[in-house]
């Protein structure tokens, strides 16, 4: 197996280095054990040979027009935006999703935000009220940032 894979290696390297010979006609021999060998000339006792000609350009390297390079150019920038747009949307859903998360985590009262009352019970304090209007107020917030974002706004 090793020396399939050098010998292979060998006829890319022979073919990488003689460029005017990659237009010559290239043979594949399937020798009567199932080897498969390769070379410019049919190999002798083969089972079965299949010749190709690699085409080659005359011209060489084909530019494109100026025309079809502006199509490119306008396609790749519309491609862009549409990305720019759809991390801006992705981002914006997860801004909402951080700012949901931290309401569900902020409605439990910090020490501090609870008092007692003469009855025994007990009470939020103004802190726990603000906290709680602030955390709802980034919910809306991102809430409208993500309909601005959907809207194309």
């Amino acid at each position: 197996m090793l020396t399939r894979v050098a010998f292979f290696g060998a006829l890319l390297a022979v073919a990488l280095a003689f460029q005017p010979a990659a237009a010559q006609t290239l043979y594949k021999s399937t020798m009567p054990d199932g080897r498969v060998v390769y070379g410019d000339k049919p190999a002798p006792g083969a089972a079965k040979v299949e010749s190709s000609t690699p085409k080659t350009s005359k011209s060489g390297v084909v530019t494109s027009t100026p025309r079809e390079a502006a199509a490119v150019r306008q396609m790749t920038r519309e491609r862009q935006a549409r990305e720019a747009a759809q991390d801006r949307l992705r981002m914006a859903e997860i801004a909402l999703h951080d700012a949901e998360v931290a309401q569900g985590m902020g409605k439990e009262p910090q020490p501090g935000e609870r008092i007692g009352t003469v009855g025994g019970g007990q009470r939020f304090t103004d802190a726990y009220w603000e906290r709680q209007k602030r955390l709802e107020n980034a919910v809306a917030q991102a809430r409208r940032y993500l309909d601005r974002v959907r809207s194309g706004k």
